[in-house]
C-alpha cells in the first residue's frame, strides 16, 4: 500500500473511534406522550440493561397514575414483581431519621442547632474544633460534619441477629473524625445520618424503627415497609442481583436507619403523597408544612450561608431537569438502587427502584419518566440577569475539589478532576481541564450565580477557614456529589498536574509495549547484559506493580466488602503491590542516575529516565493521599 493509503486508513480510524466516543451513551432520551409509550420506552431500557425487576410509583396531585413493577421478583422461581413486592429502597432510608427529628423538633424536644456532645455524650467521635464550631443537629442531616464515609468493614457487618443501633455505632467509630471545620464542606457519610437516628432513640424512649413506624410509616400508609427481613419481606420481597444476575443474599446492615428500609410500590405511592400533600394524610397532619419546607433547605454550609439555595438539605437534595428543580434521595448498594423525587410547584413525583446496582440504568429510567412528567409543564422566563465586571472575572481560573467523600480514595477524587471557570459572554462556564460536558451559570451578584436552566442560585465563591477562598458548586444531579467545594490552582500547576497524569498512563502503556519489543531483541542476543537491561527492567517492573494492583481492584469491584472489609488474598495484594510500586520507582529513578554515563543506546536511557521521574512523582502524589500500602480494613 502506498504512504497515502495508510495515511487515509489511520484517518478513517481515528474518525470512526472519535464519531463512537461521542456518540455512545449520548443518544436523546424519548419523551413519552402517553404512558402506554412510557410503559413500552421502560421495558426496552429494562432489556437493555438486562434488570431483573423495576418498581415503580408515579403520582400526581392526588392521584396515582402508576403504580406497579416490570419484571421478575425472583428469576430463579419465575415469579412476577407486582405493587406490592417489596424492594431496597436503600440510602432513600435517610429521608426518615430528618422526619424524625423534625417531629421532636415540634414536640419541643430538639433544636437543629443542639450540640451532638450534648445529646449524646457516649458516642465517640473527634472534632479538632470543637470548642469554635461544635458538631450539631443540623450537621448529622446535612451531611456537614466533615466525617469520612463509613469504612468498609462497617458497610461489610452483615449480623442476621439486629444488633442495637447503638451497639452498630461502637463498632469502627474511626470514620467519624472532622476533617474540616464542621458546617463549611459537604460530604456524605452514612454515619451522620445514622447517630442523627440515636439521638432520636435517645430523647423519644424508644427504639428508632418502632418511632418511625408509629409517627410515620404507619400514618403514611406504608402497610408493608420494614426496616426487618420480616416474614412478610420473605414472601413478597424482590431477589437482589449482581452485574451477571447472580442472586445476593439479604444484606443486613449495622446501621439500620442509613439504608436498611424495604418498601413496595404501593408504600412509595403513599410516601410521595406525603410530600406533595405538604404532610397532610387523609386530612390528618402527619407533619407540618414549616418542617417539610425547612427538610428541603440547605443552611448549614458556608457556602449556603452566602445565598446557595441548590445542595443537601435535610436528607433531602435538589436535582435538575432540563428548567425544573426536583427534591429528591436516591440510594444504592449491591444489587439494589432507588430514586426517590418529587416537585413540589406541580404536584407530582416518582419513585423508582431497580433489583441491580447499574447507575445508568436507573438514569435512563428517571430520564425517561422525567420527560413525561413535565411534558406538558410551561417554562418560566429567567429573571434579569448582571453584566459581569472584573469583580466577577475573579473566579476565573483552574480548580481542584478538597471535599472527598472516602479520604482513602481521596486521589481519585482529585485525579483527573481539575475544572475551569470562565466567562463567555456574561455567561459562566464550568468543564474539565480537558473539556468535555459544560455547565452553564448567570451571575446573581459578584459571587453567586445560577444555572442558566433554572433560577436557583447553585455556585458561589466563598472563604473557607482552612481552605481560603473556594467555590461551592452544586449544579451536578448526583447526591452523594451535590455539593462540591472546589479549590483555585496555579494555571501552571494544574496543567503540570495534567501532564504527570497523562504521561503516568502513557508510560504505562508503553512501557509493556516497548517491552514486548526489547524481550524480543534480548532473547536474539541484540540486547547486552548489564546496564542496559537494568536501566529497561526498573521501570518495566514499576508498572507491572501498579497494573497488579488495578488487577486486585478489579476482582475487589465484584465485591468490595468482601474483599476490602478485613484482610484477604485482595486486599493485602493492594496493599503490597502499592508498596511495591514505590519501592521500584525510587529504584528506577536510583538506577538510571547510576547508569547515566554507562554506554547504551540514549534514546532507551532518556525513555526509561523520563518513566523513571513519571513513577516517582506519581508515588509522591499517592503517598501525599495515603495511597501507598493502603490497608481498606482499617
Amino acid at each position: 500500500m502506498k504512504k497515502t493509503t495508510y495515511t487515509s486508513l489511520v484517518y478513517l480510524i481515528i474518525t470512526v473511534f472519535i464519531v463512537l466516543i461521542s456518540t455512545t451513551g449520548f443518544t436523546k432520551t424519548p419523551e413519552p406522550s402517553s404512558l402506554e409509550e412510557l410503559k413500552k420506552e421502560l421495558i426496552k431500557i429494562q432489556s437493555r440493561y438486562n434488570i431483573p425487576a423495576i418498581g415503580i410509583a408515579m403520582v400526581e396531585n392526588n392521584q396515582t397514575l402508576w403504580v406497579g413493577s416490570l419484571g421478575k421478583s425472583s428469576l430463579e422461581k419465575n415469579i412476577d414483581a407486582d405493587e406490592n413486592s417489596l424492594y431496597r429502597i436503600a440510602s432513600t432510608s435517610k429521608m426518615f431519621v430528618s422526619l424524625s427529628v423534625l417531629k421532636l423538633i415540634e414536640q419541643g424536644q430538639l433544636s437543629l442547632n443542639d450540640k451532638l456532645s450534648d445529646l449524646a455524650p457516649e458516642i465517640e467521635f473527634s472534632n479538632p474544633w470543637e470548642d469554635s464550631n461544635p458538631i450539631l443537629l443540623v450537621n448529622l442531616l446535612e451531611h456537614t460534619t466533615g466525617w469520612d464515609e463509613q469504612h468498609y468493614p462497617e458497610f461489610a457487618h452483615n449480623d442476621p441477629t439486629p444488633t442495637t443501633l447503638k451497639q452498630g455505632l461502637d463498632f469502627h467509630p474511626h470514620s467519624r473524625i472532622s476533617r474540616w471545620v464542621p458546617g463549611t464542606r459537604f460530604s456524605y457519610t452514612n454515619s451522620g445520618p445514622a447517630v442523627a437516628a440515636y439521638v432520636v432513640e435517645k430523647v423519644s424512649g424508644v427504639r428508632f424503627e418502632d418511632f418511625v413506624q408509629t409517627h410515620f410509616l404507619d400514618p403514611i400508609g406504608m402497610k408493608s415497609a420494614s426496616y426487618f427481613l420480616t416474614n412478610t419481606y420473605k414472601n413478597k420481597g424482590v431477589t437482589l442481583y449482581n452485574n451477571e444476575n447472580k442472586p445476593l443474599p439479604y444484606s443486613h446492615m449495622i446501621m439500620r436507619p442509613s439504608g436498611s428500609l424495604n418498601a413496595s410500590p404501593n408504600d412509595m405511592a403513599q410516601f410521595l403523597q406525603f410530600y406533595i400533600n405538604k404532610g397532610v394524610v387523609n386530612g390528618k397532619m402527619v407533619l407540618t408544612e414549616k418542617s417539610l419546607n425547612r427538610m428541603e433547605k440547605v443552611e448549614s454550609t458556608n457556602g449556603a450561608k452566602a445565598g446557595l439555595m441548590a445542595g443537601y438539605g435535610l436528607n433531602n437534595y435538589t436535582s435538575f431537569h432540563k428548567q425544573w428543580v426536583y427534591r429528591e434521595h436516591n440510594g444504592g448498594f449491591e444489587g439494589a438502587m432507588t430514586e426517590f423525587a418529587y416537585l413540589p410547584e406541580a404536584r407530582l413525583g416518582h419513585a423508582i427502584m431497580i433489583t441491580k446496582k447499574h447507575p445508568r440504568a436507573l438514569e435512563k429510567i428517571s430520564e425517561l419518566i422525567r420527560n413525561f412528567e413535565t411534558r406538558n409543564l410551561v417554562k418560566q422566563p429567567l429573571e434579569n440577569q448582571q453584566t459581569i465586571s472584573d469583580e466577577h472575572r475573579k473566579i476565573e481560573g483552574l480548580y481542584n475539589p478538597i471535599n472527598p467523600r472516602l479520604q482513602k480514595l481521596a486521589f481519585l477524587f482529585q485525579f483527573r478532576s481539575t475544572k475551569k471557570l470562565y466567562f463567555e459572554d456574561n455567561t459562566l462556564i464550568q468543564e474539565g481541564i480537558l473539556g468535555g460536558q459544560k455547565r452553564y451559570y448567570l451571575p446573581i451578584s459578584t459571587t453567586l450565580y445560577q444555572s442558566k436552566d433554572n433560577n436557583m442560585a447553585s455556585l458561589v465563591l466563598v472563604n473557607d477557614p482552612l481552605a481560603g477562598w473556594v467555590v461551592h458548586d452544586s449544579s451536578k444531579n448526583a447526591g452523594s456529589g451535590n455539593n462540591v467545594v472546589l479549590k483555585p490552582v496555579a494555571m501552571w500547576l494544574g496543567y503540570s498536574q495534567l501532564i504527570i497524569e497523562l504521561s503516568w498512563l502513557f508510560v504505562i502503556v508503553s512501557s509493556v509495549f516497548y517491552f514486548l519489543i526489547w524481550v524480543v531483541r534480548k532473547l536474539s542476543g541484540k540486547i547486552p547484559s548489564g546496564a542496559t537491561m537494568r536501566v529497561r527492567l526498573w521501570p518495566l517492573f514499576s508498572s507491572l506493580a501498579l497494573i497488579s494492583t488495578v488487577v486486585f481492584i478489579t476482582v475487589a469491584s465484584s465485591d468490595y466488602y468482601k474483599f476490602l472489609s478485613r484482610p484477604t488474598y485482595v486486599s493485602i495484594g493492594i496493599m503490597l503491590t502499592t508498596i511495591t510500586y514505590a519501592l521500584f520507582s525510587f529504584m528506577s529513578l536510583y538506577t538510571v542516575f547510576k547508569e547515566r554515563k554507562s554506554p547504551m543506546n540514549r534514546g532507551n536511557y532518556w525513555y526509561n529516565t523520563y518513566a523513571s521521574i513519571i513513577h516517582v512523582l506519581m508515588t509522591i502524589y499517592l503517598f501525599s493521599y495515603g495511597a501507598i500500602g493502603v490497608m481498606f480494613w482499617t
